[in-house]
């Protein structure tokens, strides 16, 4: 006997997961600690480094699925962004948040296939499909560097807050876009479709959040407190899927009403202390898995066809994206500056004596709206009827990245879709571009604009 123990049926198939699985582990572990050395995103350095090995080893092939970006690691990405964020710092850009999360996706969604169905004669359907694989952002690469140059709280809540609404949005335009090739809809009933989903898929996670919120409260054990924020985060992706809803949309609300439910009901120490380690820890494991499978998923030979579609798909998405912040975002700032200036003059016709206190506060944000837009404070800062600074426009606007959804979507496009593998070409050359250009350069842009260290 050697002591060797013999492998079950269907024991080796799990011995190599495993083995892969410690591969991909230890492959992002080392890049990211190569990636901080030269001062890259190691969201980008992953991607790079997945694109290499996919490169220089043609007949590597790790069977990636979209469920496995889709099922196993965005749930936890979606839940995490959730959960730590404060309803606190988000309420003054919530009008801003959801403009850009629900509209938003619809209107780059539209620019993006009206511009490909123009410029490269793709079919309307088809080039909707793309819009609809292209309209949610994925900002992680963004977010570190907002963590690295210590930005201000509450632009990165915004971001990311966004993008977590934006993923379910842009999942749902997607599944409508596909079942209209297969079976034309009318406008109308893709629009009640949406809206449905939306609303049902949020009422799912408001009373899965609210009913662990409850249990967690009576339970003083920090381990069986994360093993129910764990079922949460995934159980509510699994019910709202299982539904024929968002399950991202699902995982966000329960995520939200954990997070604000659980800190009404008091919380432990310990507790809260648990689920913020473990939960940064999955999250980070996540988000590297998450980019080092972009890379591997993304066959370079495929995009050479799709470089020239890709292009016009680059420029309808960064055209849409500055007509949504600067149009959409930048009009709502401008009502709540008017608003301002409004209740300024009529405070200032009742006589200081009688509304002193808040006169005096509105005066100290908005008495030199010059000086205000100078600072790039704005009034989403001190004056918090404000939606967001004007100088956080820009940085807004260039962080609409597209990563690990996008693919995921284009890799579960169904078989028989028309010119599958060119469309996904195109969406793969948009998310290049997004994640090699534009999270590479956001850190001059933020220290140009003079926007870390700022208070939010």
């Amino acid at each position: 006997m050697t002591g060797a123990v013999p492998a079950a049926a269907g024991g080796g198939t799990t011995l190599e997961l495993i083995r892969l699985l410690v591969l991909l582990v230890g492959a992002t572990a080392l890049v990211a600690l190569a990636a901080r050395r030269v001062g890259l995103p190691y969201t980008v350095a992953l991607v790079l480094f997945g694109l290499a090995a996919s490169a220089a080893l043609p007949t590597l092939r790790l069977g990636i699925g979209p469920e496995l970006v889709l099922v196993v690691l965005l749930p936890a990405l979606i839940f995490e962004a959730a959960y730590h964020t404060e309803l606190a710092v988000l309420r003054p850009s919530l009008a801003a948040v959801g403009l850009l999360a629900v509209p938003g996706v619809l209107l780059e969604a539209a620019l993006v296939a009206v511009v490909l169905h123009l410029a490269a004669g793709l079919p309307a359907s088809s080039a909707f499909v793309v819009g609809a694989m292209l309209a949610a952002t994925d900002p992680a690469a963004v977010i570190a560097s907002f963590q690295r140059l210590r930005a201000p709280e509450r632009l990165a809540t915004l971001v990311e807050a966004e993008s977590v609404f934006n993923d379910g949005t842009g999942i749902v335009v997607f599944a409508i876009a596909v079942r209209a090739i297969a079976q034309p809809t009318t406008p109308g009933d893709a629009l009640l479709a949406f809206v449905a989903a939306i609303v049902v898929s949020a009422a799912i996670g408001v009373v899965a959040g609210w009913l662990a919120a409850q249990v967690v409260a009576t339970v003083n054990d920090h381990l069986v407190e994360l093993a129910i924020s764990l079922v949460l985060a995934y159980g509510s992706y699994l019910l709202a899927d299982g539904l024929g809803q968002s399950g991202v949309i699902a995982t966000a609300v329960a995520g939200l009403t954990l997070g604000a439910r659980g800190r009404q009901l008091g919380l432990g120490p310990r507790t809260i202390e648990a689920l913020d380690t473990v939960w940064e820890f999955v999250a980070f494991l996540a988000t590297a898995l998450v980019f080092l499978l972009i890379g591997l998923a993304i066959p370079l030979g495929r995009l050479v066809e799709a470089v020239p579609a890709a292009a016009w798909a680059v420029l309808a998405v960064l055209v849409g994206r500055a007509v949504l912040v600067y149009g959409g975002v930048g009009g709502l700032e401008a009502l709540a500056r008017a608003r301002a200036a409004r209740k300024r003059r009529r405070a200032g016709e009742r006589g200081a004596g009688e509304r002193g206190a808040e006169s005096g506060q509105l005066l100290a944000a908005g008495a030199r709206p010059g000086a205000v837009e100078e600072t790039g404070d704005g009034l989403g800062g001190r004056d918090r009827a404000g939606v967001v600074p004007r100088a956080w426009l820009h940085v807004i606007a260039w962080a609409g990245l597209r990563g690990a959804v996008s693919v995921a979507l284009a890799l579960s496009l169904p078989l028989d879709v028309p010119d599958r593998a060119f469309l996904q070409g195109i969406t793969f050359g948009v998310v290049l571009f997004t994640l090699l250009v534009q999270a590479t350069t956001v850190d001059r842009l933020v220290r140009r604009l003079g926007v870390q260290g700022e208070a939010a």
